[in-house]
Parts: C-alpha cells; structure tokens; sequence
C-alpha cells in the first residue's frame, strides 16, 4: 500500500472521473467504504477505474471481485505475465489509460522493454499463448475478461492518462516513475476475499474450472450484471449484436450504430462494440442518472467482455 499522504493525494485523482460522480473516500459508508478500503491495501490506491462505479454499489463491488480475484490474488502464474496480458488487451482495446498504467507496473515489474514494446503497438510474447495448465489458463483468461471490461468503462468515464490534467507535458515522465515506485505490485494478495462482496452466482464458467476463486468471483459478478435494470431493448438489441460480431473494430465512423435509434440502446452498443467512439454528446443524449449510467455502460461492458474471451485465443 502507498504511504498514507500519497494516498491521500491519489484520492484526488477521483476529480478526473467524466460524467458521474464518484463517492469520495471520506464520504464513503457500507459497502462502498468495505471495496475502497479493500482496494487501496491489496491495489495500492483507489484506482479510479473501479471506484468510478461507486454511484452503483452492487456493480462497484463486482468490478473489484473480477480485478482482484484475476490480477491481484496469488495464484500460479505471476503478476508479471498478468499485466502483460491486461496491457495487449488493453492496446487492442485502444484504451491508452491501461495501457499506461499497467505499463508503469510492468516497468517497475523489471519488463519496461515489454511496457514499451505494447505501449508502441509492437508484437510481444502473449503468455496466453500456446500450452498452459487449467489454473494458469482461467487466471489469465479472467486478466483478459477483467480488462475486456474495464476498458470499455474507462473509455467512457476517464480520459487518456491516469495522470491528472493539471501534470504539466514536461514534468508527465517524472510523475509516471515516481507513481510507478509507490503502485509497484507486491506479493499476491489471498484469494477470495473479495468474494465477500458480492452475492453468490450461479452461472458457470468454463474457462475458470481451473481456479475455484475466480470462477466463484465470475459467477458473482454474473449475477450482479444479470440483475441490473437494463433497458431490455438495449439488452436485446445488444445481444444480438455481439452473437455474429468477430471481435473486429467497427471502424472510426459511428454510423454503423445509427439504426439503433434510441439513444440508451445505441450507447449500450457502441460501449460493447466501439468504446472508443464514445463521446460526451453520445453519454448526455443517453440522459441517464449517474446510477444508471454506470449500470448500464457496466452491463453492456460485461456482455462485451463476455463474448470476447468466448472467441479464439488469438482474439482474447
């Protein structure tokens, strides 16, 4: 965990968050107060791409059980070649903010080449690729899955860089390796104690049979996402999409969504198919209440990510 005056200045770091409003640290209660506590000793900070969620505190609950039970719990493969797994889907994903952050932890991991190398889009080592054990395969499926989600999210509520805006461009590459020293990844935390959080699920995972934590931590976060008060024209309309979509970019024109009609629907599908192409016009003609906000880019990110880590390996 950071020294207590650097996370004090990293709460701040909350005032970055676009289109909702996040429960501050101090004001926090209940659940809420339970995630952000849990998240800055085992996370480092309150990382703003999970607390964002705070206005919904079921899906705020439900983001972290996926981040920690997939890339902060110990477990058989290292958080080295985790990172390096939220960093390629997180490129792909064209989501600069991950893409920074989880290069700062990979650098001060001792792989900043690989940092780098991604940061520039350049091929490196996948380490979902090729032959694995049953546990590392669903550790590192579920890194991709957790990332296939939170880019989406952070696409819409964060701007590019974890940094604040008010870091001058000269002074951007200090602050990067002062934050990388303070956030640099410790030993695993214990699984399954995010679980706590989250109601018991259900549905079954496959792909995590390997590791009982993270396929319980999934299912958890399935039934959250499954019990939201999604629009079902944006459910239903979202869903078919995804059921013939190969994973490709839809491209830089938005016109692809227009038949949508709806606004509420045709955000819901531009997050799950082209989070990049969300803009501030796209979010205020949704008109939704930060609750319903966060649930719904929430839901459609799930659904998102999903259908993703469903397709090939080489897709993931």
């Amino acid at each position: 965990m950071a020294p207590r005056l650097v996370r004090l200045a990293l709460r701040r770091v909350l005032r970055e968050v676009r289109h909702v409003r996040p429960i501050p640290f101090g004001r926090a209660s209940g659940l809420v107060r339970d995630v952000y506590r849990q998240l800055e000793r085992d996370f480092g900070m309150l990382a703003p791409p999970v607390a964002l969620h705070s206005p919904s505190p079921p899906v705020l609950a439900a983001s972290w059980a996926m981040l920690r039970e997939s890339l902060v719990a110990a477990g058989e493969t290292g958080r080295a070649d985790r990172e390096v797994v939220a960093s390629l889907v997180s490129q792909a994903n064209s989501c600069p903010y991950c893409v920074e952050v989880h290069g700062m932890a990979l650098s001060s991991l001792g792989r900043s080449s690989e940092a780098s190398a991604i940061a520039a889009g350049l091929a490196v080592s996948d380490p979902l690729a090729g032959e694995l054990s049953p546990a590392a395969r669903a550790e590192l499926t579920a890194v991709a899955f957790t990332f296939h989600y939170l880019n989406r999210v952070v696409s819409v509520f964060l701007g590019p860089s974890p940094l604040p805006s008010t870091v001058p461009d000269s002074a951007r590459a200090k602050a990067k390796a002062v934050l990388g020293r303070f956030l640099r990844p410790g030993e695993g935390a214990t699984p399954g104690e995010a679980l706590e959080l989250v109601p018991a699920g259900s549905r079954d995972f496959s792909w995590a049979a390997g590791n009982p934590f993270v396929e319980d931590a999934f299912a958890r976060a399935a039934a959250v996402f499954g019990s939201l008060a999604v629009p079902s024209a944006a459910r239903e309309v979202v869903t078919r999409e995804l059921s013939t979509w190969d994973g490709s970019p839809p491209g830089l024109s938005r016109s692809w969504a227009a038949a949508a009609g709806d606004p509420v629907v045709r955000l819901a599908l531009v997050v799950a198919k082209a989070p990049y192409q969300v803009d501030d016009a796209l979010v205020a003609a949704a008109g939704l209440d930060d609750r319903e906000l966060v649930e719904l880019v929430g839901w459609a990110s799930f659904a998102a990510a999903a259908h993703c880590v469903s397709l090939t390996p080489s897709r993931i």
